[in-house]
């Protein structure tokens, strides 16, 4: 088979298990706001945001060395053995110390410490599933990744759709029931959280037979091996993740009091019309990661880089002008509460910056594939600086806004220097006139349909129709290649 078509039906597959489960998180933005108050929201945010930052912690850069080490090792079994070991010690340890010091936890967090159980247990249990996943990516059985992700987020919604709504109707109707004992007024939080934490414990024993597959072997010198690759990709991590969720903390600390959370709660839900772009590239980037790894060892494999990112660019380049220029009908859709879309303005910007990152975690291959991660953790921190400074220092001028720039100005600067340090030390041939044509003419369009006309739909469809059909008349005959089978 070929192997860019190969590429993408393996990037379809994970797309399923990426946009579904997303595309069906968006009924618990109408579900939350419907039944807590806004300072509620604003503290689920919060914790989630927490839950971000230590899921990076916890997997320390583990899963990225694993796919590095598991394609070129001789004894594969070692490379997974190794990797398990790795993650059960350290997640016991956090288990436990987090359990002891709960108070103090609760108080660095920012949170109620009735809630620190549950957030330490679901991150404990996520965290030990981070290898056997990395292990069904590697192996290639997208179709088992996404049944099982699926089903995580399938259980998990179910669950918040019972305990908040559910449950507390069917106690009022008959109080002396089974559903009167179970049912806990204000409780809204902690069943969200155990939502999540049952989710996470099933999801935990469908993956426990990669534990007992064969027999335990810790190979230090391996281990010292891939946390030297793994560290850099740690620091990488937590740099990402301040750029994806730290805004969300610091609106909170330096806006004010009274405004603090019904601010976040309108970022937030607009912040969600960016997911398509989000789940695009998180697909796509599922399905690459593996490729690039085992492709690096073949023939010239610099040429299947480049085409990977064209294709990259001209698919996210249709998604970026279709969500801008139909933001207004996804709101309606996705954001049904008219007291978020005070913040409709942050669309494009998101939008766009999430495409950038896509561009980025493309152009990344360079430095991925030649062990250099250490260059991976500096844009990345430099990314965290832009963010960091951008909203500290204009949030309290011109509040979320600050927010959304910083996301768009650091994940730019990570595109931009991404390929300029990896032009010198693993050059590879990207057809910038194609790319630069296209994100460039995407842009445009976006710019005119959303600020220029006013969001117009009309004017904006004709704008999209119009960039559908320079694709189709420019691209067809290379598209036919990659996704319509050969005949004969």
């Amino acid at each position: 088979m070929n192997p860019l078509k190969k590429l993408f039906q393996q990037t379809a597959i994970y797309g399923v298990a990426t946009v579904l489960p997303r595309m069906l998180s968006f009924i618990l933005v109408p579900l939350y706001t419907g039944v807590m108050a806004t300072g509620l929201y604003g503290e689920v945010n919060i914790i989630f945001a927490w839950f971000a930052i230590f899921n990076v912690f916890l997997a320390y850069g583990m899963e990225t060395a694993f796919f590095r080490f598991f394609n070129k090792a001789d004894d594969e079994n070692v490379v997974i053995s190794t990797s398990l070991i790795s993650i059960l010690v350290t997640t016991l340890i956090f288990a436990v110390v987090a359990l002891l010091f709960q108070a103090p936890l609760a108080h660095m967090l920012g949170i109620d410490i009735k809630y620190v159980w549950y957030v330490a247990m679901i991150l404990s249990l996520d965290a030990l599933v981070i290898i056997p996943f990395a292990w069904l990516r590697a192996t290639e059985r997208p179709t088992r990744y996404a049944v099982i992700k699926i089903g995580n987020v399938g259980i998990n919604l179910g669950l918040n759709v019972f305990f908040l709504l559910v449950l507390p109707w069917t106690a009022t109707e008959n109080s002396g029931g089974w559903f009167g004992w179970m049912y806990r007024p204000d409780f809204e939080i902690s069943y969200i959280l155990i939502s999540n934490l049952i989710a996470s414990g099933l999801t935990l024993i469908v993956m426990l037979p990669l534990y007992f597959r064969g027999n335990y072997f810790f190979d230090r010198v391996l281990w010292k091996r891939m946390m030297r690759y793994a560290w850099p990709v740690l620091i990488a991590g937590i740099a990402f993740t301040i750029n994806e969720v730290f805004d969300r903390i610091m609106l909170e600390k330096l806006l004010p009091d009274d405004i603090a959370e019904s601010e976040i709660g309108k970022y937030s839900a607009c912040y969600k019309l960016g997911l398509f772009m989000t789940l695009f590239a998180t697909a796509f980037r599922m399905g690459i990661e593996p490729f690039f790894f085992s492709h690096a060892g073949t023939e010239n494999p610099q040429k299947a880089y480049a085409q990977i990112t064209n294709y990259f660019v001209v698919l996210g380049s249709i998604i970026l002008l279709g969500v801008v220029v139909y933001a207004d009908v996804l709101k309606v859709i996705i954001v049904r509460d008219e007291a978020y879309w005070e913040a409709m303005d942050i669309v494009p910007l998101i939008v766009l910056a999430s495409f950038f990152l896509g561009i980025y975690h493309n152009l990344s291959v360079w430095y991925k594939v030649t062990d250099k991660t250490r260059y991976g953790a500096f844009i990345s921190i430099i990314g965290a600086i832009i963010t960091i400074g951008i909203n500290y220092f204009f949030i309290p001028v011109i509040g979320y806004m600050a927010s959304a720039i910083a996301t768009l100005s650091a994940y730019g600067t990570m595109m931009v220097l991404s390929y300029y340090f990896g032009k010198s030390r693993y050059p590879i041939p990207y057809n910038f006139r194609k790319i630069l044509f296209y994100l460039g003419l995407s842009i445009l369009f976006s710019v005119l349909s959303f600020y220029v006309f006013h969001r117009n739909l009309y004017l904006g469809t004709a704008l999209f129709l119009l960039f559908l059909g320079l694709v189709y008349k420019l691209e067809r005959d290379t598209l036919r290649k990659v996704f319509i089978k050969n005949k004969g």
